[in-house]
């Protein structure tokens, strides 16, 4: 069966690979960084570019490093963080199946990439010692934690940098530095 890991995971990481760049290049008939930007801004990622960035890099990164099957269960972590969040701010509220804009394709990337993380990524990988139950649900956890963090950071006001707090002003003044050349 490691072939099988093998094929599930070159296939996951590949689509999210060319999910996250869609976001991030307007590559495969994506829309780029601008119009995935405004579309968070809709649905109250504000900063939309600030979140539309995160998004595409999480599943960019999460796809290379599954495909490379290397450090699956952070991989695994990511695919949840992003996918529990794409289900909690557009598909939830639809119900779970996909005919109607559920959130059914969602779970099945989150479970795939769960296996992944407890089985291991299989033949032809660059990591191998991060794997079994506990790994899968530390990932688990990690990417239910991350997408919460952000639902509660976003109804707070602390992505925006609405809140006077010293964790807004430092993203605040990260986001206003200017690009080291």
């Amino acid at each position: 069966m490691k072939i099988g890991r093998l094929l599930l995971r070159v296939t996951l990481g590949t689509l999210f690979i060319g999910h996250g760049t869609q976001k991030l290049f307007g590559w495969f008939g994506g829309n780029g960084l601008a119009a995935t930007a405004e579309s968070f801004e809709k649905l109250g990622l504000r900063p939309g570019r600030r979140h539309a960035l995160a998004a595409a890099t999480a599943e960019t990164g999460a796809g290379a490093l599954l495909a490379a099957g290397y450090a699956t269960p952070l991989a695994a972590a990511a695919v949840t963080a992003t996918m529990a969040t794409a289900i909690d701010r557009v598909h939830a509220k639809n119900g779970p199946w996909v005919t109607n804009g559920g959130y059914e394709y969602n779970l099945v990337l989150i479970a795939a990439a769960l296996a992944l993380a407890e089985a291991g990524p299989g033949a032809l990988a660059l990591g191998r010692g991060r794997s079994g139950p506990a790994w899968a649900l530390a990932a688990l956890l990690l990417g239910l934690a991350g997408a919460a963090g952000l639902r509660y950071a976003v109804d707070e006001g602390l992505a925006a940098g609405e809140s006077e707090g010293p964790l807004a002003a430092a993203a605040v003044a990260v986001e206003d530095r200017p690009p080291v050349a």
